[in-house]
């Protein structure tokens, strides 16, 4: 059974949406903000908050965790010398969802993504 097991889907299988995430993951990180699609957003979100506080602790075991996940080295050194100790004191919370206006395009409810 798979009660409360919920994926973002985004209309992608299994191993583009690894990919997009961990796109979208290092993006937010190296640049502090980033603009996309609400689910996408909202699917982004816990994976970095995770990452944050795992990067409070600057182990190797850490940086082990950190490299099977982002695609750049300055992504996790960004999170493990300055996002980690920036947050040492901050229980949780470290990113704000802001929607936007909808894509002129295809109506798509867009959203920004950014440290606080």
């Amino acid at each position: 059974m798979r009660h409360n097991n919920n994926v973002a889907k985004v209309s992608l299988k299994v191993g583009p949406r690894k990919a997009l995430f961990r796109g979208l993951a290092t993006s937010l990180v190296l640049k502090g903000k980033i603009k996309t699609t609400l689910a996408r957003a909202r699917a982004i979100r816990p994976i970095v908050e995770k990452h944050i506080t795992l990067s409070k602790q600057n182990t190797l075991t850490t940086r082990r965790q950190l490299v099977k996940y982002y695609y750049s080295e300055k992504a996790i050194n960004k999170l493990l010398k300055e996002l980690g100790p920036k947050y040492q004191d901050r229980k949780g919370g470290y990113t704000r969802l802001i929607k936007l206006e909808n894509r002129r395009g295809d109506n798509a409810p867009m959203a920004l993504v950014e440290l606080v």
